[in-house]
């Protein structure tokens, strides 16, 4: 076959079809201008008498267009030298987080964060994993009464995690020291001054520790014995002893106890880190970074998708790289101090596809992943470069679906990001929402949507990301591009330029959102979900856009005085002094003041300072926040602050636990250090600088590494000095080798330099 002739003639594959369109006396067509929507193939544009010419192939890559090796007959295509039926060919190749519309509804979803509160109790129950922080209770794996005591196990998670950080008794979050449950008030879980709830926490190492005091008192029935270990699974085992009982309904209020945990889950390979090796997962750290969870979930989750990682992530392991260090990016807050653009935590059990995790995860970052026919997977997280953009031009493209508005029935002019709220216990919380007043107007009703981004915990988070697809929701144009093999790189791109002047002007030189892709070959090659790029999509000012923190409803304590929640601290320099900025989030009380109390985190020798306090008798909240600035505090050290309220009757409600800070009084960095040199020789470098011209110079902080790796360099020097002098040091007593240098300014806050000067190899004899 000479694809030449599709320039100049209607598929000659097809004679009946070619009959039929020679009889046509018009071809039906819905202009953008008049209608809604517009579809053409190109035997539609060449029975037009169409002048252009289709070039075979336009372009090629030598590394996707050999995946494609041959089509055979009716029956399939071979793959990899295997035999694919056409039937089997829909499979996505890329896939995009769904968090709202019809979409949404019909793909697979992880649990509910309330779904996590009480244990399974199910014969055979489906096991548990997740990533990040979350709440949650497992399943029931134990759970006898014995005289006045009663014993259960939970299997929280299955593998290994890294730490409990919070538990739950029903309702109530309760402190736990040496396994002990401290009542949070009321007399709840005590009996006259005694401890009456213990709890035994495993983080499923291999192998794991039986619970002693389980097995002293049930080995003997056989009913939990040495051997009952839990190897490689998470647990948490909890005995209960009953109180009198004239104080039952005293000390369990709500009955049996129900126990959950607030656990940081799996540990996960950062690629970033030369330390962490792949194949060892004792080298592995916890992360919240959802780039990482993603390649944890794909390659070595034990319930996940179980790609090799050699296929799926070292060939393309810098952009996995880049887009966790785009994870990792501090985006400002309006009310001072910085967030990481995108943080994850969440579970899910077996009972659901992988695909739930993946797409839970994706949403959590507005990400984007796209399976390469070697194997390899692309990702990219949500934040627009041009260098993902590809171009599809009118010659790669033989037909279109084109939607240039939505039904009424499908307008969305209300957008309403939903979260996890840590501060409600880690409930399905709504944020502020965004909406468009004119489209109301027009339209008659509020029309809203929900956006669920159920493993994201920060409410700042969830409304980035709703200001996102709500853009994308305004868009409106939307479609699916039927795609040539010639066009395959696009594919492969999350972000599509358009040069169609003549099958799609009204989207000429315009941008697309590669939203799915799925390899078609009886429509030409592969099809393509799309949706207009907004122009604004990173537009992000948090003092319009941030919104107020949801309210988050006081929980009793013992004297009735509320818990603070800290929502940020951060040190605030001017004048040459520094002081503490704690926003608080507003308990909705009136009756109760803030009290912020500060110290140095050590004085000497590991002892920290003393406690100073200071109220704000006149705080008032605003957008749901508090915002208290304490007296100066001492400069460039490390300071531990904690907040509380007190009622009406001066008494003291529980402090928060600690938020450490550096007291920054300079936070402007100085220039960097010039006229490097370092010389190598026996057994030792010297090196020597010029010091910048700048005025809040104190010191060259210097690193050494024995890898160009900066990141993973360790400080071996701080060299004080003047601004504008020579300086020098030399490292002496090394090894032979090959070592490097970073030299960075600092000034007498210890900010540093924006840029380092490096000096390269050098080698000690």
């Amino acid at each position: 076959m000479d694809w030449r002739c599709m320039a100049h003639s209607v598929n000659p594959f097809d004679d009946a079809l070619r009959q039929a369109l020679a009889k046509a006396s018009r071809k039906v067509t819905y202009n953008p201008g008049i209608g809604a929507f517009e579809t053409e193939t190109t035997q539609e544009i060449v029975a037009e008498g169409w002048s252009g010419e289709y070039r075979w192939p336009v372009h090629r890559d030598p590394i996707f267009t050999p995946i494609f090796t041959a089509i055979l007959g009716s029956g399939g295509f071979s793959l990899f030298g295997a035999t694919i039926s056409y039937a089997a060919i829909a499979s996505a190749i890329v896939t995009t987080a769904i968090v709202a519309g019809v979409q949404y509804l019909l793909t697979p979803k992880p649990p509910k964060p309330e779904d996590g509160r009480a244990p399974l109790t199910q014969p055979i129950p489906y096991r548990f994993w997740g990533v990040g922080e979350a709440r949650l209770a497992g399943a029931m794996m134990l759970w006898e009464a014995l005289d006045n005591r009663m014993f259960s196990v939970q299997a929280i998670v299955g593998h290994r995690i890294n730490a409990y950080t919070g538990y739950y008794l029903n309702d109530d979050k309760v402190d736990v020291v040496g396994g002990h449950v401290q009542s949070p008030g009321g007399g709840r879980y005590v009996d006259d001054g005694r401890d009456l709830v213990f709890v035994y926490p495993a983080l499923g190492l291999v192998p794991e520790t039986p619970i002693a005091d389980f097995v002293t008192i049930l080995s003997g029935q056989g009913i939990w014995t040495n051997n009952h270990r839990g190897d490689g699974q998470a647990s948490i085992g909890m005995l209960c002893v009953g109180p009198g009982a004239e104080n039952f309904l005293k000390s369990f209020p709500y009955g049996k106890p129900a126990l959950s945990v607030v656990a940081e889950l799996a540990l996960v390979w950062d690629f970033r880190n030369s330390a962490q090796d792949p194949e060892d997962p004792s080298t592995w750290a916890f992360s919240r970074n959802p780039i990482l969870h993603l390649a944890w979930h794909e390659c070595f989750n034990p319930f996940g998708t179980k790609r090799d990682f050699r296929k799926a992530l070292l060939p393309v392991l810098d952009m996995w790289q880049e887009e966790a260090d785009v994870c990792d990016e501090d985006v400002p807050r309006a009310s001072g101090g910085t967030e990481k653009r995108y943080e994850c935590g969440g579970f899910d059990t077996t009972e659901h596809d992988p695909k739930s995790g993946t797409n839970a995860i994706l949403a959590t970052c507005d990400g984007w992943m796209c399976e390469r026919g070697d194997g390899a997977l692309l990702v990219v997280a949500g934040k627009f470069r041009e260098k993902y953009v590809a171009t599809l031009t009118d010659a790669d493209i033989v037909g279109h679906t084109v939607q240039h508005d939505v039904l009424p029935e499908e307008e969305v002019n209300q957008f309403i990001p939903k979260f996890t709220y840590p501060a409600t216990d880690y409930t399905t919380t709504d944020t502020d929402y965004f909406e468009d007043t004119a489209a109301q107007i027009a339209a008659g009703r509020v029309l809203p949507q929900d956006g669920n981004y159920i493993w994201v915990q920060q409410w700042r988070q969830a409304r980035r990301l709703g200001k996102r697809e709500f853009a994308r929701a305004r868009a409106k144009k939307r479609g699916t591009l039927d795609i040539r093999f010639t066009g395959m790189n696009a594919i492969y791109a999350p972000w599509v330029r358009l040069n169609t002047s003549r099958r799609l002007p009204s989207l000429n030189g315009k941008l697309i959102n590669n939203r799915r892709s799925v390899l078609s070959v009886s429509r030409g090659g592969f099809q393509m979900t799309f949706v207009m790029m907004p122009d604004d999509i990173d537009a992000w000012d948090p003092a319009l856009d941030e919104g107020s923190a949801p309210p988050v409803p006081p929980k009793p304590v013992s004297d009735g005085i509320p818990l603070p929640i800290i929502d940020t601290a951060v040190a605030v320099s001017g004048g040459g002094s520094v002081y503490i900025r704690v926003v608080l989030i507003d308990p909705n009380r009136i009756d109760v003041t803030p009290v912020v109390h500060y110290r140095i985190s050590d004085v000497g020798g590991g002892v920290p300072g003393a406690w100073v306090e200071q109220k704000f008798p006149g705080a008032a909240p605003s957008a749901g926040l508090i915002v208290v600035n304490t007296n100066p505090v001492p400069a460039n050290t490390s300071i531990d602050v904690q907040a509380a309220y007190t009622g009406a009757n001066n008494s003291y409600g529980q402090w928060t636990s600690t938020v450490t800070l550096l007291s920054t009084v300079d936070t402007t960095p100085p220039g960097a250090v010039t006229s490097v040199v370092a010389t190598g020789g026996v057994g030792q470098v010297s090196l020597t600088w010029n010091t910048p011209n700048s005025g809040n110079y104190v010191a060259t902080n210097i690193r050494r590494n024995t890898a160009n790796n900066e990141g993973t360099a360790t400080l071996v020097r701080t060299e004080y000095g003047a601004p504008s002098s020579a300086d020098a040091w030399t490292d002496t007593g090394r090894a032979a080798g090959t070592y490097y240098y970073w030299l960075r300014s600092a000034n007498a806050s210890g900010v540093e330099s924006t840029t380092s000067v490096a000096t390269g190899p050098k080698v000690v004899t």
